[in-house]
Formats: structure tokens, sequence, C-alpha cells
């Protein structure tokens, strides 16, 4: 065993040392030759199975060549993620909020360029780039969210197609930089298409959608950010369109992204999709053929496993065998290769060491000053104020005691959503509430065990089978821990950063085993369990958690009465694990609801942090809740126990000001009729605890507006599993929500001027110049979205309204800025019942306000008529 340990080793080093010692005067890596010709240059030097160990995530070395292995699976959505310490933004969701595609390119730009950072800090080292620590992410996620039941929504920037293109293309603009030459970092619009739920069924699902739908809603963000963002990459769906797997789509892969949009970047699977053509769809007999498919098609790079194991070809062998077979023809492998290489050598990874416009970005721009301001500004500007009967804002003068309740107050992974980095200082809404209430006694009472954080089990309550702190830790370098461990030392708590130095360096397949015992500081019930893939809990020899369910996404934990001192032996095994699990307990608090209620009598306010959590929503999951089904939801409403807690506080009489921590729409109806105000704060990244207190106190004008609709109940909306837009979203419900979107309150005023156009009337084809002017009527200054809606002439498959324009402006009181829109051919035009898109003839009408009309927003109107049609390009 250690021979073959020493063997690996000695592997992954020679591999490195030959990458980095290759000849330096090939063609491709000279940066003054044109792309193209460096691009030809390295594929017509690589072997087939060379090509086909290039066409998976992981990437193998070439080191006859000085190609370093590559691992093309990075992500970004809002902060690097699973790279180190980095600047966590708002979830995207929250994001859509802001309305704000200026501040959103900006926020790509901090992320690429501490992604950059990180790339650079790994090469300066001399190791190689682990998963996560490339220059490719999978990012963003602009899939339009039609239904609040899904659980990954949160991860999109809302529910209408133009408001996720202008934020989508802002975020690729920013992400990949403006050198003609080289990208910052490169981004993908994924997933390609109509993906939106439900997770469990996602990798065999056949999703059947009407050419209106798909051109009116599914594809024109993609579109947008292949024609006028540019964006590098895109990622293709697990799911089904129409009987064609979407990463074996001709119709979307051919018709659309390659010749109607012309896109010239590179596609990647989503993670063993290209597989499930095959197991999940059964569309092909084999995955050779899988993979010969796809390819023809256009999908260039297979997302194929998690991990693999060292000098294995399980990945990549399917491409190889359709080579070899007939089934894929060199020539197609060369068109990939092309694509993926040229990737590479935008992103500099060929250039001489220490060359290109990004190499010298200095370490101090990770989570720099200004990032954190900007993560700052964007949870501030994210902060939708839903309801205010005048209790908002509360100076920090005007209170001395505020009881702060809720499950989620004192919470930190609720602020950081999925896919996320990790923050150096984040603020929680208690801590953000003591900073910006320095002078007010605050007291904390959850009132509910419902969706308290487990901690790591601390070092004092472990003890090792020889008596000394924390766990003994047994490491095996291979699945079945067979023989004798490679390493035994001592673990002081089994939790660890996701990017610490491995414990068997160089060995792809590592099990784990942990041993001693727990004890508790106190009599008292405790939930206790794990965290982590393929990992297994026992307690005094019996099975009480079991993770190997691929599903199992949270913490999975079991009640459990400790007494003081009293020992229970422990026993952890993770066989062939990416990520060491994490062993976590809390405490059941005792009477925890009548707590709440007591320091609610005493206090002057009550702030209630409740919701949901990324827990709870989220990708392909194991949950086990009442209203939550694989990552997704099968009912909107807030939680029982959090609106349990919500109703005995406000029955004290005292004010109550709810704040909402959610990826997607909460049917908070009792709130909505019994609270003083409600806040929805998303997923607010690192600095949410500070913009939720600072809405509270006045000190950030809340300027958020809802990127969802707040529906009543999901009885207001068809089957979820059903695709067609007819009673979904704004643009297509005729019902009555709790709150529509584009909704949000203000402590300012806001008033709009006459409409002027540039015509009442106008021919097709032609650009339509819109001007308003917004005065701010109140006594604060304040930001306001100016909202753009289209009412279209009457006639079969049109919406009710929708966006076409919006603008954030600033506002001091009494101030007064004008607002000017050019309204294009394709802003102005429409989807036939056939799916085809059109400007067409009649009258429309236009609002401009600070939300839709007929919703209680300032609005202002006006109408002209379009002469003739127009057919648009798909």
């Amino acid at each position: 065993m250690r021979n073959s340990l020493s063997l690996a080793i000695a592997m992954l080093a020679s591999s490195t040392a030959l990458a980095q010692t290759a000849p330096p005067t090939l063609p491709f890596r000279d940066p003054t030759l044109p792309i193209d010709q460096r691009v030809d240059d390295i594929v017509g030097r690589l072997t087939q199975e060379e090509k086909a160990s290039q066409l998976v995530n992981q990437a193998r070395a070439v080191p006859r060549l000085g190609i370093p292995e590559y691992n093309w699976w990075s992500e970004a959505l809002h902060g690097v993620a699973n790279n180190g310490f980095v600047t966590v933004f708002p979830e995207p969701v929250g994001l859509a909020a802001t309305f704000d595609p200026d501040a959103i390119k900006a926020m790509g730009e901090a992320i690429g360029t501490e992604g950059r950072v990180r790339w650079n800090q790994v090469e300066r080292s001399g190791q190689p780039h682990r998963i996560m620590q490339g220059l490719t992410y999978w990012s963003p996620n602009i899939n339009i969210f039609r239904d609040p039941r899904w659980g990954r929504g949160q991860e999109t920037y809302g529910e209408d197609p133009f408001l996720t293109a202008k934020l989508g293309i802002a975020f690729v603009q920013g992400m990949q930089g403006d050198d003609p030459l080289h990208y910052r970092v490169s981004a993908t619009a994924k997933h390609y298409a109509v993906h939106s739920g439900p997770e469990p069924t996602r990798h065999s699902d056949n999703i059947t959608v009407s050419l209106h739908d798909m051109e009116d809603t599914y594809l024109p963000a993609f579109r947008a950010l292949v024609v006028e963002g540019k964006v590098e990459s895109i990622m293709c769906a697990y799911n089904s369109v129409n009987g064609q797997p979407a990463c074996a789509s001709d119709f979307l892969l051919t018709q659309r992204l390659r010749n109607a949009w012309g896109f010239k970047g590179h596609v990647v699977s989503d993670c063993d999709s290209i597989a499930d053509i095959q197991r999940g769809h059964h569309y092909v007999a084999s995955y050779a053929e899988a993979a010969a498919l796809s390819m023809k098609l256009g999908v260039d790079n297979d997302c194929a496993e998690y991990g693999r194991t060292a000098g294995a070809t399980s990945d990549y062998d399917r491409y190889l065998e359709a080579m070899r077979s007939g089934l894929l023809p060199e020539g197609v492998v060369d068109t990939s290769l092309r694509r993926l290489f040229r990737a590479r050598i935008r992103l500099g990874m060929f250039d001489p060491a220490g060359t290109g416009p990004y190499a010298a970005i200095p370490d101090s721009a990770l989570n720099s000053a200004p990032h954190k301001a900007l993560a700052l500004k964007l949870a501030r500007n994210s902060m939708v104020l839903l309801k205010n009967n005048g209790v908002l804002p509360v100076a920090p003068s005007k209170v001395k005691k505020i009881a702060v309740v809720g499950p989620l107050a004192d919470q930190v992974d609720v602020l950081l959503g999925n896919y996320r980095g990790t923050p150096l200082k984040p603020v929680t809404a208690l801590e953000g509430l003591r900073a910006e209430y320095p002078g007010a006694e605050i007291v904390f009472e959850p009132g509910t065990d419902f969706l308290r954080l487990a901690e790591p089990v601390p070092t004092s309550a472990l003890t090792t089978p020889d008596g000394q702190p924390g766990l003994r830790g047994q490491y095996w370098a291979n699945a079945d821990f067979s023989g004798d461990p490679a390493l035994t030392r001592i673990d002081a708590r089994v939790m660890f950063d996701r990017n610490a130095p491995a414990a068997l360096p160089g060995v792809a397949t590592v099990s784990t085993r942990w041993t001693g015992s727990v004890a508790a500081p106190a009599d008292g019930k405790y939930r206790i369990g794990i965290e982590g893939r393929n990992a297994k809990l026992w307690i005094d020899d019996k099975l009480v958690a079991d993770n190997t369910d691929q599903q199992q996404r949270g913490p999975n934990l079991t009640e459990m009465t400790f007494r003081k001192g009293e020992r229970h032996a422990v026993r952890i095994e993770q066989a062939a694990g990416r990520f060491p699990p994490r062993f976590l307990w809390n405490e059941i608090r005792a009477d925890a609801l009548g707590k709440a209620v007591s320091a609610a009598k005493d206090a002057d306010l009550v702030v209630a942090v409740v919701g949901i959590t990324s827990a709870l929503e989220g990708e392909e999951m194991t949950v086990n809740i009442p209203g939550f089904i694989g990552g997704d939801r099968s009912s909107i409403d807030l939680p029982a126990p959090e609106e349990d807690v919500l109703k005995a506080v406000k029955a004290t009489g005292k004010p109550l000001v709810v704040v909402l921590l959610n990826g997607s729409a909460l049917a908070v109806n009792w709130a909505a009729e019994n609270a003083d105000a409600i806040v929805d704060a998303w997923y607010p990244g690192q600095e949410g605890g500070t913009a939720i207190a600072q809405t509270l106190s006045g000190a950030n004008n809340p300027s958020g507006r809802l990127p969802v609709t707040f529906y009543k109940s999901a009885d207001q909306l068809p089957p979820f599993r059903e695709y067609g837009m007819a009673g979904r979203t704004y643009r297509y419900f005729t019902g009555k929500p709790l709150y529509p979107f584009g909704h949000g309150l203000s402590y300012a005023r806001f008033g709009y001027s006459p409409v002027k156009l540039t015509g009442a009337t106008i021919a097709a084809g032609a650009t339509l110049g819109v001007d308003v002017t917004v005065r701010n009527e109140g006594a604060v200054a304040g930001d306001e979205v100016a909202q753009l809606y289209l009412h279209f002439p009457d006639a079969p498959a049109m919406p009710v309204r929708a966006l076409r324009g919006f603008r954030r402006i600033t506002l001091a009181p009494g101030e007064s800025k004008a607002v000017h829109f050019d309204l294009d051919p394709r802003d102005l035009s429409s989807v036939t019942a056939e799916g085809k898109r059109i400007v067409a003839p009649g009258k429309y009408t236009l609002t401009i306000g600070g939300g839709q009309p007929d919703t209680g927003a300032p609005v202002t109107r006006a109408s002209f008529t379009v002469k003739g049609s127009q057919a648009l390009p798909e």
C-alpha cells in the first residue's frame, strides 16, 4: 500500500515537472501569433487518446507538450465559490431586486478579479489547480423562475426574460472584461434550456413546450447573452425538450445556438448529463453513442463525473470508443478541441508566465475594501419594503429595547444562499442590529427550534479512544477501508475547509474513519448528526445518519437526550468522499416560544427574522420537512413553526417588523394582514446584517423591487410540472397576487410627469423614443426604479403586459430627473401563437412608474400606434 501511494505521488510530481519543463518554443506558446494559428498548432500535435482526454471537465495533462491538466469546473454565481476566503455578494434573486445592471457589471468585475487573484496565487505556488480553482466559471444561471416552487430559482434573476437578459449581460461583461485578446475569466450561461424543475426528476424529464413559450420566455435571455453579451460558454441542461435531450438537441444546439445566434464559444454539459442521454432518457443505447451524438450537435466539454481514480480513463473512454468505432469523426472532435483551446488561450493559459493583462492583479484585490463596499451596496439596494404602516424607519434614538425573534437572526449560512464562497467577516441580522442600535438593549430569543443551525461539535465535547481531546482520524488510500490506514492522527473536530490541504496529497481516492466519544456539557436534548456525501454516523454502535443517498445535501440530524458528562461512542465513516463530512449538533431549547413572548412583552419593538434557507430549497436534495420535496417546495407558505412565532409575539401588542430571508416567493398572508412592516432581504450575502439593520433605521432607504410575483398560494398556479406559461408570472397571471412583480415601497414619495413620445405613430421596424421626468416628492433622499411596461394590441398569445425598460435613479428631496428610453424593434416585439417574433401592427399603451399599473404604484401612461409589421430574427 505504501508503495502504491508513493508511486501515485511520484507520478503526480513527474507530470507537474514535465509540464513545467516542456519546450516553451512551440508555436502555441507564442502570444504574438494569431489565436487560430496557436489553436491549430495544439490540436495538430495531439494523439487520438490525448484528444479524448481533453473533452471532459478534468482535462488531462499532456506532459510531452507541456500542457498542464485543467479542471474546467469552477463556480461564481455571486462570488467565487469553494476557493478560500472571498467576497460573497447577495444571491442572484436578490441581485435581481436591485434592477441595477451597472452594479451587477461591477460585481462581475470584482468576482472575476478575485478569481484571477486565486488563480495567480496557485500559479505562483507551483501546485496544480484543483477543481473550483480554474478560470472558467459556470455562471450565471439565467433560467426563468417560472414557478416559486422551484428550489433553484434563488440562483436566477427572477421571472422576467427582459430583466434577466439585461442583468445577465452585465454580469458576463463584468466577468469577462473588455480586453480584445484576453478574458479576465470566462462566464457560462446555464442551463440551456427550458429548465426550472422539478429537481428530483430532472435527469429523465421530457419538457413539452410550445414554440410560443420557447421564443417568448425560455430562450430570449440566452439569445441576449450570446448575441449582445458575447458569453464564452453555454451549459446544456439535464432535461429533454420536446423529445430531445437538451445536450443532444438539434433545435437548441444547432438551429438556434450555432446557426441563428452565431455562437462561437464552447458548450459544456451539466454534470453527467451526457451519460443521462443514455441512462436517464434512454435516447441511445450506449455512453459512446451519447458522447458521439452530443458532440456532433455541438457539445464540446463533458462534465463527466465529480472525481476520478488516478490514471483511470472512465470519464473520457466513451469518446475514445466513439472515435475508434466510427461513431464520432475525428474532425468533429477537432472542432470541439479548437473551441476549448481557444478559450484556454484567451484566458492566457499558454502565455509566458507573468504576462497578460491580468497577471499583475495584486493579492490585495481579494476581499478588498471596495469589494466589501460593493457587497453592502448591493445588499442595501436589494432590500424590498413589502409593507409599512408607518412604523419604519425606527431611528436608533427612538428605541430603548428591541426583542429579536425568529430562528434565522443569528445565522450566517442563510445569508450566503447556495453556490457560495466563504466570507471573511459576515454580518448576521442580529449583529447588524446590535451595531446599528448601540444604545438599545437587544434581546434575542429564536422562539422555535425549527431551522436552528447545527454547529460543529466542539473539541471540548470529543475524546479519542485513548483519552485525548478530539477524535482519532484514520485515512485509507482506497474506497473500501482495506489494509492498514495510510495515516492516523488526532483531529480536533470533524469540520474541515473544503480547500484545506489533502490529508493524503496526490491520492485521488481517500476513505476516512473517525472514532472516539462525545459528551454534552449539561443535561439536555440535542439534534446531532453529519453533513457530507457518502458519510455515515454511528452513536453507541447504532447507525443514526446515513448520507450515502446522493441527494442528501444538508445536515442529517437525529434527536438525542444527553446527560452531563455521559460519554457515547462515536464512529464516522466516509468511503471515497471528495469533501470531508461535518459532525454537527444543536441544543433543543426548552420553552423557546414562551421565552420569545416574554422578550416581546418587555420590548418597544419586535423584529422577527424568519423565512427559509438553502438547506430547504436548492439543487436535487433530500429534505424531510413538510412543504419541501427534493429541493423544491410543495407549499409556498411560511413554515408553520415560524408563523406561530409571529402570531405569538404580535399578540403582545408590540409593533412587529418582519424580516424575510428567502430565495423564492413566500405566501406571507398572515404577516401581510397583521405585521406592521415587512422587509424582504433575500439571501443578502456577507453584508446582509448591516443592510437589514440600516434599512430598519432609515440609514438605507429601501429601493429593491420584486423580481418575482408573490402569490397568495400555490393554488393560484398551474401544476408545477407543466411548462406552459399561461397563468404564470406577472406577464400571464390574471389573478390578484399578494405582492406583484416590480413592487417595492420607499420612505420617499415619487411622482411622474406626462410621457413624451417621439411620435404617436411609428412604422414597424422604427425605434420609439420615450421621455419622462421623475420627481422626489418626499422629505428624504431615495432611489426610484422607473419601470416601463408595454401593453400590446389584442391578439392570441399576447401577455397582459411586459417589462421593456427600467432605470434606477437617485433623487434628493424635491429633486427631479429626466429619464429617456429608446425602444428598438426587439423591445417593441411580441411573439405570435406560432412562435414567430414580430413587431405587430396596432395600438400599444406603455406605462412608466414605480411598479406595474393598477397596483397602487405611481404611473403615467401614453399610447401609440404601429403601422405595418416586421418579422425579427430568431
